[in-house]
């Protein structure tokens, strides 16, 4: 057999996996964090955290594993995370969900997102509207569910979208309008004109809306405000998040989804049959940390407000112009003052010319439009204070 058949070649082919030569490759993430092994250098690539998150939720899961809690939960999640999430919600945007029926737990909001996609797409007629650049899991799973990705460009350097582009990227094709705010990989919190359009759209072509909410807090002005929670767009809402950013614990993958209990019974049909279920342990360290102070969920703004304000410092002091993010762990900047003309290569260089390992913007974009965002380049600054510090003054040295 010369090629493997089956619909990962699509898959691989929508996340912008296949070579020109028709090889795999391994996604930027994998490639940058071995460069970043093999050199030595900091990663601002990935977006994790490179410290812990609240001892109390560390604390709740270690106990969870000395008490037993280290088998199949239930599918649908234990009743104290689900009951967390309902409070959680209500919390912090007044909204009244039924833990038993509104809500279910999932590996991760990547697997919450790749189960609310299979489980709404029904063929190849169907489109899924995504504002671009984008998280790399939106095109893979829209490729393998067989559908069409429609994109809607973010421009530099504010990176708010156009509503007329908006409009005409929606149709009477379109099944779901897929919503990331804040956003990843350019840091942009959208506006509530831009989130009232998509509502109106979405009623007028019958469309469902599924946002990716896991920054939701980490918004540096004011607060989040989850479409779910605006006129006439619960009915039709599926809203995503996760306890992996907010927690500082991404390797635990514990997700859920929220919505009408007949969109959660939609996407549970399916979830059901990818992991089942996961993470049993964790799953009452995330409700602890659910319940935590109103203080925690303030200052862990405030505090990556400061280290977005500290690598925005080091990366304009290095030569490159910035775009502030509004909220998430990252930071846009444009290496073209430095002379970058490609930044996927300018990143493959970085790790052995300063030291430091970033993401070119290329990567969450389709090939037609990698022209646009040619110099962009993502930093995370999800790190401790004193490795932001370094980070800039190795970018300060190059750029010297």
């Amino acid at each position: 057999m010369r090629e493997t058949p089956g619909a990962w070649r699509r898959t691989a082919v929508g996340a912008g996996l296949i070579g020109s030569d028709g090889s795999t490759r391994p996604t930027i993430f994998a490639e940058m964090s071995a460069l970043a092994a093999r050199t030595g250098a900091i990663n601002l690539g990935q977006g994790f955290p490179d410290e812990d998150g609240p001892a109390e939720v560390l604390e709740a899961a270690r106990a969870a594993i000395a008490h037993g809690v280290n088998q199949y939960p239930p599918g649908r999640g234990i009743p104290d995370l689900l009951s967390a999430i309902a409070e959680h919600q209500h919390r912090f945007y007044g909204l009244q969900i039924d833990p038993q029926r509104d809500a279910i737990v999932t590996a991760g909001a990547t697997e919450a997102l790749a189960a609310a996609l299979l489980a709404l797409i029904d063929g190849s007629d169907d489109e899924v509207v995504v504002f671009e650049p984008y998280y790399d899991s939106y095109a893979a799973v829209v490729a393998l569910a067989g559908a069409r990705l429609v994109t809607v460009p973010l421009r530099w350097p504010d990176f708010q979208p156009d509503l007329d582009d908006l409009r005409s990227a929606v149709s009477d094709r379109t099944r779901v309008i897929l919503v990331n705010d804040p956003h990843n990989p350019t840091g942009a919190v959208f506006s509530r004109e831009l989130q009232d359009e998509v509502i109106r759209l979405a009623e007028r072509h019958d469309a469902i809306i599924v946002t990716d909410e896991v920054y939701e807090h980490l918004v540096f002005e004011g607060r989040h405000v989850p479409i779910a929670t605006l006129p006439g767009a619960w009915e039709r809402t599926l809203t995503i998040s996760s306890g992996g950013k907010t927690f500082s614990a991404t390797g635990w993958k514990i997700g859920w989804v929220t919505g009408p209990a007949a969109l959660v019974d939609a996407v549970l049909a399916v979830k059901q049959f990818l992991t089942y279920v996961n993470g049993a342990p964790f799953q009452p360290a995330i409700a602890t940390g659910l319940r935590l102070p109103d203080a925690f969920f303030r200052d862990i703004a405030q505090i990556l407000r400061g280290k977005r304000d500290l690598l925005g410092s080091g990366l304009r002091a290095a030569g490159f112009d910035v775009s502030v993010a509004a909220g998430s762990y990252f930071t846009v900047a444009d290496a073209a003052p430095l002379g970058a003309t490609d930044a996927a290569e300018f990143c493959r260089a970085l790790p052995d010319r300063a030291g430091v390992v970033a993401i070119p913007l290329t990567a969450f974009v389709a090939p037609e439009r990698r022209s646009e965002y040619a110099t962009l380049v993502r930093f995370a600054a999800c790190k401790r204070v004193d490795v932001l510090e370094e980070a800039a003054s190795r970018l300060t040295a190059f750029a010297g």
